[in-house]
């Protein structure tokens, strides 16, 4: 990890658009993984009660093979459903068509909760990994010069944690003190670098465009990409005390958190063997969380979507 690391309470973020109704699990927009071999589901909370279906988007991941065979050993048929936009698992969940989904920190549920009115819940916490800049053009973020472009994701919440890496690498200056900064709160005099928001799978792909001097993409993105993950140039820290809006969950509605099965696949998660895979497939970059009972996961969700609530 970058020695150069900065954290930052957790930001209130704009308004995004209502979701559709429209069946998500259809017309080529999710990729669905195979099954794991055999076994019976002690309870579910949709209308079939057979294969837990968990929401990803990162189903490629060597962890979901594994979480599957622990949980088939268990009597838990599982089936990863990938989904290649973060858009899509949360209404996904809301909607049944799947049962579970892990893609997503606390904050990103916040604010998903707040703009569309659905009440879904972190069930099991499973890492904080950081946000980091790369770039092939550039070995330290001193070498950047005025005018440098630099993609970073355009959803709200990733947006504005990507600004808060700028400014704490000292390549961006804000005007004020923003709690959920967008590209109109840099102050460009001031700063060296100018971003370019793009939908979030675009960003690693971008560092080979001859007009980008660097990118800021999440690690999965960065693992497809083939990247060095231990390469990047700078990175927030996963380990400050206000990560916690940070941390990654399983999700799953407001009437499945005491579903017994659902909880047994939280705790299968946390076996070594998959969180073994977990830390090779994140470059060594993710940080186990444990410690955090569905109970202090919704006290900080709570918390957060009141944040939000108050900055709108």
């Amino acid at each position: 990890m970058s020695e150069n690391t900065t954290p930052h309470a957790a930001p209130a973020l704009p308004e995004k658009p209502q979701r559709s109704r429209t069946p998500l699990i259809a017309g080529g927009l999710v990729l669905v993984a195979a099954l794991a071999a055999g076994g019976w589901a002690l309870t579910r909370g949709g209308d079939d009660a057979g294969v837990i279906r968990i929401g990803t988007t990162e189903a490629s991941q060597p962890q979901w093979q594994i979480l599957k065979e622990k949980a088939a050993e268990e009597g838990i048929e599982v089936e990863i459903v990938n989904f290649s936009e973060y858009t899509l698992p949360n209404p996904a969940l809301a909607e049944e068509e799947i049962d579970l989904n892990s893609f997503q920190h606390i904050l990103y549920l916040a604010d998903h909760n707040v703009h569309t009115g659905d009440d879904l819940r972190p069930i099991g916490s499973t890492m904080i990994v950081p946000l980091p800049l790369y770039s092939e053009k550039y070995d330290s973020v001193d070498q950047f010069v005025d005018g440098d472009q630099v993609a970073i994701p355009n959803d709200a919440t990733n947006q504005a944690r990507a600004l808060f890496v700028l400014e704490g690498a000292g390549l961006i200056t804000f005007t004020g003190d923003p709690s959920s900064p967008t590209p109109d709160d840099i102050d460009e005099d001031a700063s060296t670098v100018v971003v370019r928001p793009v939908e979030a799978s675009q960003t690693a792909g971008l560092i080979h465009d001859a007009d980008v001097a660097g990118v800021i993409t999440n690690n999965n993105f960065a693992t497809d990409a083939g990247f060095d993950l231990d390469g990047y140039l700078y990175a927030d820290d996963p380990e400050s005390p206000g990560a916690q809006p940070y941390i990654n969950i399983f999700a799953a509605r407001p009437g499945d958190v005491d579903n017994e099965t659902y909880l047994k696949i939280v705790e299968l998660y946390h076996d070594q063997e998959v969180l073994d895979a977990v830390i090779e497939s994140s470059g060594g970059t993710a940080v186990i969380v444990d410690g955090y009972d569905p109970a202090r996961l919704q006290e900080v969700l709570e918390e957060t979507e009141a944040n939000l609530q108050a900055g709108s």
